[in-house]
């Protein structure tokens, strides 16, 4: 069967994420696009992952569980896991890398936990949208030693990526590299490219996703169809 995924969304526990987007409202707009797989990667903490599992096993589609950590260069990475406890330990991780800096509400938008009812159960203190101090290096082996996918993000943008901070993609064992566009500026090195909607709303999910050809949606199927190149993009902007 043909599936389709979207690997970088948002939740409203991601300051820069719409309230709208709790675990649920982000399951169910993944089922209306047609997704098989789709994956909440908030920025820097996993905490909204409990309620997302849940969210995923009522609308019926298949999760990944991640994290986009901001690294201690202030480029992006997307850590993927099969299972929601190795994400939710790994945020835990990152967020006490974390400066201790106040979070704002009131300046930037609200960091909020939720629980299967949609309910805020929780606030984080430490503003989720700065950079940890842990290294590119350092993430891609704490997320091979997990069992994770290890993925530079958005490496074609002109902020917080690789290409913007460092000015080229650094040797290591990603596992794929994602882009949002379509350019021959940058170089992927010989990794598979993927493409992601990075939703902060319901509305923009599956704006960008990949497909691939497997027997069943599934973290396995999804990593060797990355590891074999056999991804589809769609959704590229020009």
């Amino acid at each position: 069967m043909r599936i389709k995924a979207d690997l970088h969304a948002h939740s409203c526990l991601s300051p820069c994420g719409d309230l709208r987007m709790s675990p649920l409202a982000l399951a169910r707009a993944a089922s209306e696009a047609g997704l098989q797989m789709i994956a909440l990667t908030d920025h820097n903490t996993a905490l909204n992952i409990p309620a997302f599992a849940h969210a995923c096993e009522r609308v019926g589609v298949y999760p990944v569980f991640g994290v986009e950590v901001t690294s201690s260069e202030e480029a992006h990475v997307l850590a993927l896991f099969a299972d929601p406890a190795t994400a939710v330990d790994f945020g835990t991780t990152v967020y006490a890398s974390l400066p201790d800096v106040a979070f704002d509400p009131e300046s930037y938008g609200d960091q909020v936990v939720v629980d299967e009812e949609e309910m805020i159960v929780s606030e984080l203190s430490k503003y989720l949208i700065g950079a940890s101090s842990l290294s590119m290096a350092e993430l891609g082996a704490m997320i091979h030693r997990a069992g994770g996918l290890y993925i530079p993000a958005h490496i074609d943008r002109a902020s917080f990526s690789v290409w913007s901070q460092l000015g080229f993609l650094p040797p290591d064992r990603y596992d794929a590299v994602e882009i949002v566009g379509r350019s021959d500026r940058i170089a992927f090195d010989g990794f598979t490219a993927i493409t992601s909607s990075d939703a902060h709303e319901p509305e923009q999910v599956a704006q960008r996703y990949i497909s691939f050809d497997a027997e069943r949606a599934g973290f396995e199927e999804l990593h060797e169809a990355i590891r074999a190149g056999r991804v589809e993009l769609h959704g590229l902007t020009e």
